[in-house]
């Protein structure tokens, strides 16, 4: 996976040349963003936006960079490193001027997601991007050099995971709740089919039921609720329910239940929802519900993280002498995986100029 930035000797001209805009977080590792004055600098950043850009006023920025990398691609300071087979061609395609770079994101960076807008809201809409952008510089290393904006080129890519191959069983839960002025419980197991659901896709949910109480299940409620953790200066979790259902099946005392039911999330549903979390987007391209973060748990990831849970719930009736008093509510919640599956093939060669 190659990222190139090509600078002509003339320097009236900075260009782009991707292999893809899409890099993808195997959570153990994540593909190489790799690429090709005065002195000619390229940089790929990590940043949360967490504010529209129309507020940047009086030199505040309500952005915050999360990890950046800058190299120094013209005149070039270490040694020749073998080129991949992108990078061969397209030297062949922008000729020897190009100048071969390369990335290695670490593991502990959050995936492109953004937070949805609410219906009024304008500009550019919070979450996590990544940007690479190429820039001539009259300086080796100053922070304080302003750069002319007809000498740079930018270009967002995005960070994704998607679901592992193999899928595995689903998680089962289970929970016995006794009532105010009974002896024996209501005993409910849930239980997903697989672990591992994809966007759109209708997701199953068995249920258990073994009511030993003299009171009624009147109805059952599914709901999947989306829990968004942003870690920046803090670390807040928001929870937004994507996706509920009710079903009218009920259980008589003293007796047993077992039925599966299927509820399907879809971003469709929840257009109206401000402050969800989206996956990150590329222009005005669709997109849906974000991705569930995958981890390997060794470092804090600061960001945006994204997990999901199924959560059942029984509505139990009162019954006897003291009526709804006594009525309560059985809930059980399992974890769920709703990612994307890998996509068959390559993307194609992009060319970005800037002038």
């Amino acid at each position: 996976v190659t990222v190139f930035l090509s600078a002509f000797l003339h320097f009236s001209q900075i260009a782009l040349y991707l292999g893809k805009r899409d890099f993808v977080d195997n959570v153990d590792s994540v593909e190489l963003v790799g690429v090709w004055h005065r002195i000619l600098f390229v940089y790929l950043a990590c940043a949360f936006r967490y504010g529209s850009e129309d507020l940047d006023v009086i030199g505040l920025s309500f952005r915050r960079d999360i990890w950046i990398q800058r190299v120094q691609v013209y005149p070039p300071t270490g040694g020749n490193a073998a080129k991949s087979p992108l990078q061969e061609s397209l030297i062949k395609k922008v000729g020897e001027q190009g100048c071969p770079f390369s990335f290695q994101m670490p593991t502990n960076l959050p995936c492109s997601v953004g937070l949805q807008p609410g219906p009024n809201d304008a500009g550019k809409a919070c979450g996590v991007d990544f940007e690479v952008k190429g820039y001539i510089a009259n300086l080796p290393d100053s922070a304080d050099e302003v750069i002319d904006k007809k000498d740079t080129c930018r270009l967002m890519i995005r960070k994704i995971q998607f679901a592992p191959a193999n899928n595995k069983p689903g998680p089962k839960a289970d929970i016995a709740k006794q009532f105010m002025m009974t002896d024996k419980p209501v005993n409910l197991e849930a239980s997903l089919e697989k672990e591992i659901y994809y966007h759109g896709d209708p997701i199953t949910v068995k249920l258990k039921v073994n009511n030993e109480t003299t009171k009624v299940v009147k109805k059952i409620k599914i709901s999947v609720e989306q829990l968004t953790s942003v870690v920046l200066y803090s670390s807040d979790t928001y929870t937004k329910a994507v996706c509920t259902e009710e079903f009218g099946e009920t259980i008589n005392a003293n007796s047993t239940f077992e039925k599966s039911f299927q509820i399907t999330p879809l971003l469709s549903n929840n257009k109206e929802k401000r402050g969800l979390a989206v996956d990150g987007r590329l222009k005005d391209e669709d997109t849906h519900l974000a991705s569930t973060t995958l981890s390997q748990g060794e470092k804090e990831m600061q960001g945006i993280i994204v997990s999901y849970k199924v959560k059942v719930n029984l509505v139990v009736s009162g019954g006897g002498l003291l009526g709804g008093l006594t009525g309560s509510d059985v809930i059980v919640e399992l974890p769920l995986t709703l990612m994307s599956p890998k996509p068959a093939g390559e993307c194609s060669v992009l060319h970005v100029t800037a002038i």
